[in-house]
């Protein structure tokens, strides 16, 4: 069985050969200004890559806020890219991603402003439907949203000085989380 790169990196160059038998008709038809940008588009293209990755994190429950920065860095290490982009997605509805200056003062600024901004002690109809008591996590988590795209440049992330990478935990038990990398560029 053929591994998922290999199959999509198969796919991908077929599709790169259509658009060079493309060019190569808008050629005649156009003359060569149309077929020189299609040639750049392709070029482009075919260097651009994709990587796959994922991070395992175990939170200690609600407020928990986890500094996956180092994480996200070495698997853009690893993956050899120079410049790109690099998509942070969490698995689930209870959690969120997104950056924040790790340190103390906002470490537990931000829980309180979550719990000033969605109760925790109000109805939910989840918690009616569930019986999980967690209802207020699901909405905090969907405030906030699963995923974060960065920019990265020499194989560092574009960060400012004080920003990291956070998982923000929302549940209300521990939980080990899977964090998905999807890394694309050349």
């Amino acid at each position: 069985m053929r591994n998922k790169r290999s199959v999509a990196d198969n796919h991908f160059k077929q599709c790169v050969l259509l658009l060079l038998l493309l060019k190569s008709v808008i050629d005649k038809i156009n003359g060569d200004s149309t077929g020189k940008l299609l040639n750049q588009i392709c070029r482009m293209i075919y260097r651009m890559t994709f990587v796959t990755k994922t991070i395992q994190v175990k939170s200690k429950g609600e407020n928990d806020m986890i500094d996956i920065t180092k994480q996200t860095s070495r698997a853009i290490e690893e993956s050899k890219l120079e410049q790109g982009t690099v998509t942070v997605f969490v698995s689930g509805s209870t959690a969120a991603i997104s950056t924040i200056e790790y340190e103390p003062g906002l470490i537990s600024d931000f829980p309180e402003m979550l719990s000033r901004t969605v109760p925790k002690h109000i109805e939910y109809k989840h918690d009616k439907t569930w019986h999980d008591g967690n209802g207020h996590s699901h909405v905090r988590a969907s405030l906030i949203g699963p995923s974060l795209t960065v920019p990265f440049k020499d194989g560092i992330l574009m960060l400012g000085t004080w920003q990291q990478i956070v998982l923000f935990e929302m549940d209300t038990r521990q939980r080990t989380r899977e964090i998905v990398l999807q890394i694309n560029g050349e």
